[in-house]
């Protein structure tokens, strides 16, 4: 089945996003398929920046986890890194996205083509600028679940 749009259930409140399959299938893919299982239910956003991003969707909330799932090939695009553009994290290999996401608050243009675009925030961006900042914040921002539609 697919999905248009991801809505985060977050501890400061619900974040629409529409998915973006014609940029990145195999990333809404993985997207999607973790939060059917449940993977997101209950990560903190980790790393919140102000003025550049919010990322989440590390199981251990330190950055440096993923899923289970083998890192998934590049799909870069021209959706440019604007606020509200979310895009997959990744370590220094092009092709070591995982699990781990990230909310643009902000111009981030310098990201593009350097990191896959997914989605944009098409409800409650004002719930992602309310996430508690830090790297890792103090008392930091949750994904309570994620529903799909």
């Amino acid at each position: 089945m697919a999905f248009e749009t991801l809505t985060l259930h977050t501890s400061s409140g619900d974040v629409k996003i529409k998915l973006r399959p014609d940029l990145a299938p195999g990333h809404v893919a993985r997207i999607t398929e973790l939060a059917q299982e449940g993977f997101y239910d209950g990560v903190k956003f980790h790393r919140v920046i102000d003025g550049f991003m919010a990322q989440g969707g590390c199981p251990d909330g330190t950055g440096m986890g993923g899923s289970k799932k083998p890192n998934l090939t590049q799909e870069f695009n021209d959706l440019s890194h604007q606020r509200g553009v979310c895009s997959m994290a990744r370590a220094m290999d092009p092709n070591s996205a995982n699990s781990q996401f990230f909310i643009c608050f902000d111009d981030a243009s310098f990201l593009d083509r350097q990191y896959t675009a997914w989605g944009e925030v098409i409800e409650g961006m004002e719930n992602v600028d309310a996430l508690p900042k830090g790297e890792p914040p103090k008392n930091p921002g949750i994904i309570n679940n994620i529903t799909l539609a």
